[in-house]
């Protein structure tokens, strides 16, 4: 009875193993509250991070391609006549006529100016009367030599005065052909500042005669290009003030000495010329198209960033939720073409490479490609301006 009594009294506590129960049924209720709360935290900060993400950056793109390269070799240039010279007076004399007008094209032989000549021409008659009296002269001796009525020195002595008096008329006919200034070849003439009754001296310069079909254009190259340039190479001649017109010629003549100066050889080269548009004087570009034709694949050089630990461009590729996002990649580049660079190596035909906008781009940036406006690309780019 007494043990019955025990078992139902009021307060007694509960059994060991309920509270085990309930004390893990407590803390398994903190633990959830606990990774919830940090769910709820990381998923918030999820949400956060793809909030503040970077938007998607526009650039431009180009598709790499292989073309054809000529190598040439490139200098400045100047322009010189194949015949220029400056007509000047061999004699003195005071100016009668001037047959000509300035920037006239002449042709060889053609007149241009008349000097006063009217005493030496004079003269010239006198001279040439003489010698025709000298020649009657002679011509009767012969007879009176063949008579036996003249002695041989007296015919050598009339045969050596006819040739004195000839020549002196020789003389005197070269004077007066010096008073008249011709063309010595066929070009385009100066502009002249010489004024009829002007008086001139010998050596005076009358006017500039220019042949200008064809022209030399004369350029300069390092002595470490010798063995690429030869005589009959091809070039090209361009010019700013035409900027649209094509020239072209061959090369003529190398210089055999090396200026111990500059290091630099003189090449010559012969460029037709029929519009008359190249000028002595001029300042022109020239490009030498030297050696066999190259297959390279090319890009625009704004798609190349040069670092001191190499050069490298941005890839177009697509990430797992088939996004357009970039990817650096190094490459070696070559010859220089214009707005043009040649790739040896790190690309292959038909990759997608980034033009402009590269220097905000890191690997996994979203892209927006744009096609509004892409960087020049031409092998023979012209100035602006023009």
């Amino acid at each position: 009875m007494n043990s019955a009594i025990e078992t139902s009294e009021p307060g007694r506590k509960p059994p060991m193993r309920r509270r085990v129960i309930i004390a893990v049924v407590a803390v398994l209720v903190l633990f959830a509250i606990i990774a919830g709360i940090k769910t709820i935290t990381i998923m918030g900060m999820i949400a956060q991070a793809k909030k503040n993400a970077s938007p998607p950056q526009t650039v431009t793109v180009t598709v790499t391609r292989y073309s054809d390269w000529q190598p040439e070799v490139t200098a400045v240039a100047s322009v010189r006549a194949v015949h220029g010279v400056n007509i000047t007076t061999e004699v003195t004399g005071l100016v009668r006529s001037i047959d000509f007008r300035s920037g006239d094209d002449a042709k060889a032989g053609q007149l241009l100016v008349q000097l006063n000549a009217d005493a030496d021409v004079a003269t010239q008659h006198s001279l040439e009367a003489a010698a025709d009296l000298a020649a009657t002269v002679y011509e009767r001796d012969k007879e009176q030599y063949a008579a036996q009525a003249i002695s041989q020195a007296q015919l050598d002595a009339d045969a050596a005065d006819l040739k004195n008096k000839r020549a002196a008329a020789a003389s005197q006919a070269a004077t007066v052909a010096k008073k008249s200034l011709r063309a010595p070849f066929a070009g385009r003439l100066g502009i002249t500042t010489v004024m009829p009754g002007q008086y001139l001296n010998t050596g005076d310069k009358v006017v500039s005669l220019s042949s200008l079909d064809p022209v030399y254009v004369d350029f300069n190259l390092p002595q470490e290009q010798l063995a690429l340039v030869h005589t009959g190479l091809t070039v090209r001649v361009t010019s700013d003030a035409f900027p649209k017109e094509p020239f072209s010629g061959k090369i003529t003549a190398i210089d055999p000495a090396i200026d111990p100066t500059s290091r630099n050889f003189m090449a010559e080269a012969t460029v037709d010329n029929p519009q008359h548009l190249l000028l002595p004087g001029m300042f022109a570009r020239v490009a030498v198209l030297a050696g066999v034709v190259q297959h390279y694949l090319t890009l625009p050089q704004t798609a190349i960033t040069y670092n001191p630990y190499g050069s490298t461009v941005f890839l177009t590729v697509k990430d797992a939720g088939g996004k357009q996002t970039a990817q650096q990649t190094f490459v070696t580049t070559g010859a220089t073409r214009g707005d043009q660079v040649a790739i040896l190596s790190g690309l292959k035909e038909g990759d997608n490479v980034v033009t402009s906008g590269q220097l905000k781009l890191k690997n996994g940036s979203p892209l927006d490609i744009s096609t509004a406006a892409q960087p020049a690309d031409a092998p023979n780019p012209t100035p602006q301006e023009h």
